[in-house]
């Protein structure tokens, strides 16, 4: 058993650590688009809201992310990646628990997350097969598809296009494109918080050899690459709202009430201008913290979107 560098008091109590190691702040990355994409198959869809599925769905997402967490916690550790105790490190760095017990707990929660899915595929969705081995696959080998420079690509696809279309299909029981087009907006934001973070750990990625878009893009590259993830998302939604109205498109609309989504703008352009003056930050955290506040950013506008979609489903959209 490998011994930790940073040692923090022992009198914590052991559910505090486990939270901590569960990082249950991160869920709504992957809470969001199963939401939205249950919303969207009432409201566009047209079928009828089942509630045991989405909460079996939404219990499965939990674990396995959770369970991934745990895992790229690990794998970071055993690679010496992440060894300083930070204000967002986990439960190992600080030595509240050990990684063979993360290990063992990470594959417990997968073991019922998949399992649950399992259920949900051959109850409701067969489709489900494909979309949750994909998930299970990238949430095992994030940690080392981050050190290719393929982090991004894979918080594209789990949390949002895979959470958004497994959703839909749990409640239509029928795969389609639609779910995974229109998730594309969230996706963008999830990956706008990762970026953020990869932005602001260049320098020491690069050290310990893993490559992230960050690194690739450099300083004035990472910083278009992150105003394009704050703000395609918005004007992508113009697009999903009013293009297939406006050009006689053969692609579904969304309903008008998904223009909710675009409250979200001012805090967008907030978070923009603190990127701008990351040499010259009003406050001494506004980089440093810019994953955290591009998370809030996201959790906002995938709400401010649910509730729109929602809004459709229960026929107070304004169509």
């Amino acid at each position: 058993m490998k011994k930790v560098s940073s040692q923090v008091s022992g009198d914590v109590h052991t559910s505090m650590r486990w939270w901590v190691a569960a990082r249950p702040w991160a869920l709504p990355a992957s809470i969001i688009p199963v939401f939205y994409g249950t919303a969207l198959a009432v409201a566009v869809g047209g079928v009828r809201f089942k509630a045991g599925s989405f909460l079996m769905a939404l219990a499965a997402m939990i674990l396995l992310h959770t369970a991934a967490n745990m895992l790229s916690d690990v794998w970071d550790y055993r690679r010496g990646l992440d060894r300083e105790v930070t204000p967002v490190s986990g439960a190992i760095v600080r030595g509240w628990l050990t990684d063979r017990q993360i290990a063992r707990a990470s594959g417990v929660l997968f073991a019922i997350g998949i399992t649950i899915g399992a259920i949900l595929a051959m109850k409701d969705a067969p489709a489900l097969w494909a979309i949750g081995a994909l998930g299970v696959f990238i949430g095992v080998l994030y940690s080392f598809l981050k050190a290719l420079a393929l982090g991004d690509v894979a918080v594209f696809l789990n949390f949002g296009i895979l959470g958004a279309t497994g959703a839909w299909a749990v409640q239509t029981g029928r795969f389609s494109m639609y779910p995974m087009i229109t998730a594309i907006p969230i996706a963008l934001l999830v990956v706008a918080i990762l970026h953020a973070n990869n932005w602001r750990d260049q320098e020491g990625d690069s050290q310990h050899g893993v490559t992230t878009i960050a690194s690739l893009l450099g300083d004035e590259g990472s910083l278009h690459y992150y105003g394009f993830l704050l703000f395609a998302p918005f004007g992508f939604l113009i697009a999903m709202i009013w293009a297939p109205r406006a050009m006689a498109l053969p692609v579904t609309p969304l309903p008008f009430s998904a223009a909710l989504a675009l409250f979200a703008m001012p805090y967008a352009i907030r978070l923009w201008r603190r990127a701008v003056r990351r040499y010259e930050p009003r406050q001494p955290q506004d980089f440093v913290a810019l994953d955290g506040a591009t998370a809030q950013l996201n959790l906002l506008f995938g709400l401010l979107l649910t509730v729109g979609i929602a809004a459709a489903a229960l026929g107070i959209s304004m169509q």
